[in-house]
């Protein structure tokens, strides 16, 4: 399923689930606080990608040289703000076409197969959060904000539509480098209950907690390192 950057014009009844939820989320009104949090993202976004630039060289010429034929760049397809679809960008971390034979599973068995198609440096930049560096380019594309939902792919958003009639809520904002249930909860929670998390973050947004967000993580990543059990999903 494909929600059009741009629906054409059809009845309601030719349109999909998915695609009407889209709509429904565009015609929601934008807070004035959507304009503030926009110019926050450009503002860290741009000295952050800077900031990073060397050590993103040094990590794709690593990856080149690991697998020559093989691009250091993933990009995937993802459902963003109002049902636009575009490309994430990681540091490909897995094996060549993991992502079509771990397309079917979520939940605890998308955990253990992913492990399994993890390659030894993708294992080291997950572990530090270093293959996200990229999405930095997909934040000042306005593609993407570094606090919100993380994005997920076109199917699995049809899907939960169905399953989740409240999961549409999350196209009023981008979605996010990190998050409230990025914080708080782990792969194995449910879809219902991270929902519940960036419900709150959604209902909630305010600079002071796009903040909060941004410094906890960045927080509980200086931490990691030091103390190997820290995981983005145990903080409160």
């Amino acid at each position: 399923m494909r929600v059009d950057a741009h629906p054409v014009d059809r009845s309601t009844a030719e349109r999909t689930l998915a695609e009407r939820y889209a709509l429904i989320a565009k015609e929601r009104s934008s807070r004035t606080v959507d304009a503030a949090l926009r110019v926050l993202d450009i503002l860290i976004a741009v000295p952050a990608l800077l900031l990073s630039a060397p050590l993103c060289v040094l990590i794709a010429l690593a990856l080149r040289i690991s697998a020559p034929r093989t691009p250091s760049i993933y990009r995937g397809w993802r459902v963003g703000r109002y049902g636009h679809q575009f490309q994430m960008f990681k540091f490909r971390t897995l094996a060549v076409d993991a992502e079509q034979r771990l397309g079917p599973y979520l939940g605890e068995e998308l955990t253990l197969r992913t492990s399994e198609e993890v390659t030894r440096l993708g294992r080291m930049l997950r572990s530090s959060k270093l293959d996200e560096l990229p999405q930095l380019l997909n934040v000042l594309r306005g593609e993407m904000s570094l606090v919100g939902p993380r994005p997920i792919r076109p199917a699995f958003f049809a899907e939960l539509c169905e399953e989740i009639p409240q999961y549409w809520q999350r196209l009023v904002v981008r979605p996010g480098l990190t998050g409230l249930a990025q914080l708080r909860m782990t792969r194995e929670t449910t879809w219902a209950q991270k929902l519940a998390h960036d419900l709150e973050y959604i209902a909630d947004r305010s600079v002071g907690l796009y903040l909060a967000v941004i410094v906890r993580t960045v927080l509980l990543l200086l931490v990691r390192p030091v103390n190997r059990s820290g995981s983005l999903h145990r903080l409160p």
